[in-house]
């Protein structure tokens, strides 16, 4: 069997001391979960499109990325996928009022308290929502630039 990580993208977008998540269904815990917006990185684009991407889908919000955090690995014992997690830092620009993806029920915007009520709730979809967050409120940014992305031409 050939090993190959699950690669998500997944953004923090903070405003007025609060954070940008969704709620929504995990279909192997069979449970709703919060989660930073977040998905797969699809076939022909870069991982900073893909994060922009899946944060319109999954939030209705156009974002504009400044810095990533880092790449964060882990092991889902729901499935025992691997996930290889890029983090971004983002601003909200605009609400676009579109449809959410198939499983998200809202976006919300919750301050750090919040989120950790539903961390001790196991009501994150993995503990990389709350290491990333904790990260992003210790100050992480990562240059964007740092981060090479090949394009063919």
């Amino acid at each position: 069997m050939d090993w190959a990580p699950h690669v998500t993208v997944a953004t923090v977008i903070e405003r007025d001391n609060q954070f940008l998540l969704v709620h929504e269904y995990d279909s192997f815990r069979q449970q709703m979960v919060y989660n930073q917006p977040a998905g797969h990185w699809d076939e022909g684009e870069t991982l900073q499109q893909a994060a922009i991407r899946e944060t319109r889908e999954e939030t209705a919000w156009q974002v504009a990325l400044t810095h990533w955090l880092g790449l964060y690995s882990y092991l889902a014992p729901s499935n025992g996928y691997m996930y290889l997690r890029v983090a971004f830092v983002g601003n909200a620009l605009e609400y676009l009022a579109t449809p959410l993806d198939d499983g998200i029920q809202e976006a919300v915007w919750l301050d750090y308290a919040a989120i950790l009520e539903k961390h001790h709730a196991g009501e994150l979809r993995s503990p990389l929502v709350l290491k990333v967050i904790d990260d992003y409120r210790s100050g992480r940014r990562l240059s964007l630039d740092s981060l090479y992305e090949h394009t063919p031409l």
